[in-house]
């Protein structure tokens, strides 16, 4: 599979609670910080839920 960096780049302040438990859920608790995560249809769709609060960058 393939393997993406996600980084929490907006605050989750004032965000629906779905929003912040899908954060929670990817491993991204505070600003700037980062995981690497496998690109399965799971992990894409909770990507896709909160795109517009993370940067998504593929590893090579």
């Amino acid at each position: 599979m393939k393997k993406i960096k996600v980084t929490l780049v907006k605050s989750a302040i004032d965000r629906p609670e779905r929003q912040k438990l899908t954060l929670k859920a990817l491993g991204l608790n505070k600003l700037n910080s980062s995981k690497e995560v496998e690109a399965t249809d799971q992990i894409l769709g909770m990507i896709r839920k909160v795109d517009h609060l993370v940067k998504v960058e593929e590893l090579a």
